[in-house]
């Protein structure tokens, strides 16, 4: 039995091994700091041959996600900005004050494209709407969580702090869970793909701290009943956090164009606080986010202080305590630049081009739409398998994403799927994909067998290994 699961790890993990580090033949593994530096130039070189074995395909708009604008002189713009704040660090705001600048007005633009200016309390004051400039999404989900437990901790002596969010909420409120521990509790969706409310509300009890609704979920698109959401959330007296990463920077422009999109933001007087990536649809660099909470009072249980540390007063707004500056300067200048109109026009680009390859997935018999959605989108293949599907699509370049519960495949639409034609590339693309494998028995290789296995073996905690070590092989030389 240990020799048959050996093999199937095996098999599991050489394809994974092969994506990851297609250069062992190419280019040399380091292992130790060089005993004399090689030369900057030859050093750019190697730099710049990487870069241009792997743009292709995220330019030509083969990619779900990953690179949100892409256009070569936006780029060039974000380098620009960084590098004129490359030295910055918010820690050393002393220093670096232009860094609090940034970072207040990041705040600030965003707050108010979600609803800051049409709440109760003004902006800047003690019950309005603040916030923080986070790493990343994930980061700024696991800060409102830390936030969440210990205002419950405080305000109402949970000391065993439960979460109730639908499945489809992101994996780093699990992630909050573990680090945190935070019991999470999860409900079923409804036949739309949003969260079930009765079952939601049925699973609040006396430790529940909070509930988490989507705007939009990664898997499906969707968005969660919101309004229904903040109305459980101020009847049952529990926080709420809405998870606006994805959704954040694309469903305000969208709504404004006419897009079917409901109020998800801090117009909902339960919603307490909510998650926005600028490195997607804001169109900023990629390590830059936004948290943020309608209170001071709930922000600053996300702050550690230190007041008795031999080196001198300590505090720090995030989990990282020397932080990258550059990064903010480029998110501000981004905003600054594309301005409403600028994201405007691209909201209504991606809106044209998602009409296009959701027409064609349902001119396609045997795929099927989950949900209604504005922008991400997924499908599903009811008569085949979805992830064969999945496979021949990346035959034909195509990053996308495979899901599970059920089998489907997701695509977070860019501005690199606006170019002309690339649209139509990709409905053309996946009907030869559904042909071939509707007319293909016994399909061998790809990623469909793992992610087969995976869906087969009933023990979970074998699969928890087995991720562990697809971790373990990306660290490979």
């Amino acid at each position: 039995m240990a020799q048959d699961q050996a093999q199937a790890d095996s098999e599991f993990l050489a394809p994974i091994d092969q994506m990851m580090h297609p250069y062992r033949q190419q280019f040399p593994a380091n292992s130790r700091i060089p005993r004399q530096g090689r030369s900057r130039d030859e050093i750019l070189a190697e730099l710049t041959e990487l870069r241009a074995l792997e743009e292709s395909r995220w330019k030509q708009g083969y990619a779900s996600g990953s690179v949100y604008h892409g256009d070569s002189s936006h780029i060039e713009y974000m380098n620009q900005a960084y590098a004129l704040h490359s030295q910055t660090n918010q820690l050393h705001s002393d220093l670096w004050p232009s860094a609090a600048k940034f970072e207040a007005e990041i705040i600030a633009m965003t707050a108010t494209m979600l609803g800051a200016d049409r709440t109760t309390a003004p902006f800047g004051s003690e019950e309005g709407v603040c916030g923080s400039v986070s790493s990343g999404g994930s980061e700024s989900i696991l800060l409102a969580m830390k936030a969440y437990r210990d205002w419950a901790r405080d305000k109402r002596g949970i000391t065993e702090p439960e979460l109730v969010m639908p499945v489809s909420a992101h994996a780093a409120f699990h992630k909050a869970g573990q680090y945190f521990q935070i019991k999470i509790r999860t409900t079923p969706l409804d036949d739309g793909f949003r969260a079930d409310l009765n079952a939601l509300e049925d699973a609040i009890n006396e430790n529940t701290i909070g509930i988490i609704g989507s705007a939009v979920n990664f898997p499906y698109g969707t968005i969660d009943p919101l309004e229904e959401m903040s109305e459980i959330a101020l009847r049952r007296g529990v926080l709420m956090h809405v998870d606006g990463c994805l959704g954040g920077y694309f469903l305000p422009w969208a709504e404004k164009l006419g897009a079917p999109v409901p109020q998800f933001d801090f117009r909902l007087p339960g919603v307490t606080s909510m998650s926005c990536d600028t490195h997607k649809y804001g169109y900023a660099p990629k390590g830059t986010s936004v948290v943020l909470y309608r209170g001071m009072e709930l922000r600053r249980y996300q702050f550690f202080t230190l007041a008795d540390w031999p080196g001198g007063l300590y505090y720090s707004p995030t989990f990282s305590g020397s932080r990258p500056g550059g990064l903010s300067a480029a998110c501000w200048a981004a905003l600054m630049t594309i301005g409403e109109q600028g994201y405007l026009d691209a909201t209504k680009r991606i809106l044209d081009a998602v009409a296009i390859m959701k027409q064609g997935v349902e001119s396609i018999p045997e795929l099927r739409l989950l949900g209604k959605t504005v922008g991400v989108f997924a499908f599903t293949a009811d008569s085949l398998d979805t992830y064969q599907v999945l496979d021949q699509m990346s035959y034909r370049h195509w990053a996308l994403t495979g899901l599970q519960h059920p089998p489907a495949i997701h695509l977070s639409p860019t501005q690199r799927h606006t170019t002309p034609g690339v649209a139509e590339r990709f409905v053309s693309d996946l009907r030869e994909s559904v042909a071939f494998v509707r007319e293909t028995p016994n399909i061998e290789g790809g990623m469909a067998p793992i992610y087969g296995l995976a869906a087969s073996i009933p023990d979970k905690s074998i699969v928890h290994d087995l991720l562990k070590q697809v971790m373990d092989v990306y660290y490979r030389l």
